[in-house]
C-alpha cells in the first residue's frame, strides 16, 4: 500500500457511542459533525478492498463503539486530503486532513462529510 487511494476506497472511522458521548450523534440517529473533529488528522482505516465485515471485525480488537464509513471520492468533493500513515496496529491507518497544510477539517468539511457518512456498524 502506499499513498494513492482510488476514489471508491472505504475509509472507515471508529465513533463512540452515544450512550458514551452524546455529541457524536443527531437526535435522528445519524452521526454529527463533532465526530470529525481531531486537531491532528482524522484518523480512519483504509478499506483497500477488504469485505465491510472483515475491516469491523479488525476494528473492534481495538475500538469499542460504532464504526462509519467514507469513500475517498467524498472526501476529495469536500476539498480533504487522505494521507496513507501506517502505524504498529494497523498497516491500514491513515488520516484525513483539511488540506495539504493544515491537519484539521473545516467545520464546512466536517458537516458535509457526516451528512454523507455510512453507519457499517452501531453499538448502544
Amino acid at each position: 500500500m502506499d499513498n494513492t487511494f482510488a476514489d471508491s476506497e472505504k475509509l472507515y472511522r471508529a465513533v463512540y457511542p452515544e450512550s458514551y458521548i452524546k455529541m457524536f450523534w443527531r437526535k435522528d440517529g445519524s452521526v454529527s459533525s463533532a465526530a470529525f473533529k481531531d486537531e491532528d488528522g482524522l484518523s480512519v482505516e483504509r478499506g483497500n478492498y477488504r469485505e465491510d465485515c472483515t475491516v469491523i471485525e479488525d476494528m473492534q480488537k481495538y475500538f469499542n463503539g460504532c464504526i462509519v464509513s467514507l469513500t475517498v471520492e467524498q472526501c476529495k468533493n469536500v476539498n480533504a486530503v487522505i494521507r496513507y500513515k501506517p502505524t504498529k496496529r494497523s498497516i491500514y491507518h491513515s488520516e484525513i486532513h483539511g488540506n495539504e497544510e493544515k491537519a484539521v477539517l473545516s467545520p464546512s468539511q466536517r458537516k458535509k462529510l457526516a451528512s454523507m457518512a455510512k453507519i457499517e456498524y452501531y453499538e448502544e
